[in-house]
Parts: structure tokens; sequence; C-alpha cells
């Protein structure tokens, strides 16, 4: 597996399929590139697409030290360094939405086209989700089947055995599950959405509670010339269920996105 060299050092470990203009898929909090098993193949017909292992998850180095989402950012840029690749299209869904909104800040020349899903601009300014919810997963004899309840519906966890592949990276350290917890909740992006160019589509699930579909229209409101969309139905993991809505709006976007429409 490849791996990119960071600003300070540290390894990203990275992977790359499909074929075309690159397309960067980030994922969620505590999670590595295997988020996106269930739907990359909606994109690889048309896109290369890139994932990474976060600093802290999978194949990645695990220091034990501060992360950011803006060090994320960083994070991104270096694996796009590595292939040689000035600019990509950037998906990015719950923190990886958070550090995609950075990317697209602090680097506006590497985003050709931005999709932010499931995410918000940090608690400062956005919609969090309840106490009570907080309180439920940090219960550890609970936290799998609450992130489940969270992330599908009923209907669909009665009938899709798994495997689920957005309940974070099992490899993970705890020290280093911290460390992207305090990372996400650290998150504000407010002040710098406003500089985006980058055309964007923001994608939500109505019944998102985890983090609140009050933040999609939040966001668009903030990041010129956004549009959001919000899936009828869906949970968190709305790119999952519903990816018969949700990647052909995704490949819709960036195809009038690349034909300047």
């Amino acid at each position: 597996m490849p791996n990119a060299a960071a600003i300070d050092g540290t390894r990203i470990a990275y992977q790359v399929r499909g074929v075309g203009q690159p397309l960067l898929l980030l994922a969620g909090q505590s999670n590595n590139h295997t988020w996106w098993n269930p739907v990359r193949a909606d994109f690889e017909a048309q896109y290369r697409t890139i994932t990474l292992d976060w600093r802290g998850t999978g194949e990645s180095d695990k220091p034990d030290e501060v992360y950011s989402t803006v060090g994320f950012a960083d994070d991104v840029v270096a694996v796009l360094d590595d292939l040689g690749l000035d600019s990509a299209h950037v998906y990015g869904t719950s923190m990886g939405g958070r550090v995609a909104q950075w990317l697209a800040i602090n680097h506006p020349q590497r985003v050709d086209a931005l999709v932010l899903g499931c995410t918000s601009p940090g608690a400062a300014h956005g919609y969090e989700r309840s106490q009570e919810i907080r309180k439920a997963l940090a219960d550890p004899e609970r936290t799998d089947r609450v992130l489940l309840e969270l992330m599908y519906t009923p209907a669909w966890l009665a009938h899709d055995p798994g495997p689920y592949y957005v309940l974070g990276d099992p490899t993970m350290p705890p020290y280093a599950k911290r460390r992207h917890l305090v990372a996400s909740n650290r998150h504000d992006a407010w002040d710098g959405l406003p500089s985006i160019t980058a055309p964007t589509l923001i994608l939500h699930g109505t019944d998102d509670i985890f983090s609140p579909a009050a933040n999609a229209q939040l966001l668009a409101d903030r990041i010129p010339g956004a549009r959001a969309e919000l899936i009828t139905g869906a949970r968190h993991a709305y790119f999952h269920e519903f990816r018969s809505v949700a990647s052909p709006a995704v490949l819709a976007f960036l195809t009038a996105a690349q034909d300047g429409s």
C-alpha cells in the first residue's frame, strides 16, 4: 500500500482505484478507507477514486499527539502531492466533510468541485447532537448498537446483516480514538466558509440526528453558490442505505461542475 509523507513525517496510507479524473473520498471520524467500501464502485467507472487512512487509523502512522481537522486536510494535500496531482474533486462525509471544508478553504487550488455529506461547520455555529445521544454513545456496552441506529433506519437494519463499515476502525488504539474525537469536536470553519470558491453540493439525510439535518442549509447559506439536497428518510449513513439516490446525485453534480453548468 502506498504511503505519503505528511508535513511532520507521519506516513499516511492511501488507496487508488478506478480511472479518470481524480475523486478524493474522505471518511468519517475514527474510520479508515473501508468506510467507502459499500459505494466506492459507484464512482470507479468514471473517476480515479482516492481514499486514505487518517492518521491514527488503518495502515497510517498513529502518533499520540494533537490531531485537528486542519491537520487532516494537510495530510490530504500530502497524498495529492505524492500522487503528483494538482487538484481533485473532493467528497467528504461526516468528519471527512469537516476536513474537506478546510481543504477548500486553505488549499482552494487543490479542489475542483466539493461535495459535503452529513457534516457541519462545527459546534460553535452548527447544530450538534443532543446530550442524550452523547451519553448513549459514551456507554461502551451500547456504543455499536447506538451507532447503527443513528446510521441506518430500522427497516435497513432488519434486513441487512452487514458487515457495517461505519462503526470505527477496530484496530485504532484508544488514544487515537480520543484524538479523533477531540479533533472533530474542535472543528470550526465558520469564518472561512465564505471564501470557498469550488462549486459545492451539500447532501444530508432528513432523519439524521447524529449530525442534525439543519446543518445542510446552514452550510449552503454560508458557502457562496452552494446547493443543499436533503434525502428523505435517510439517517447519517445516507450514502450507503440510500446509495441509489445519493451516488447519482454526486455523479450528476460532478459532471455539471466539469461542464461548467
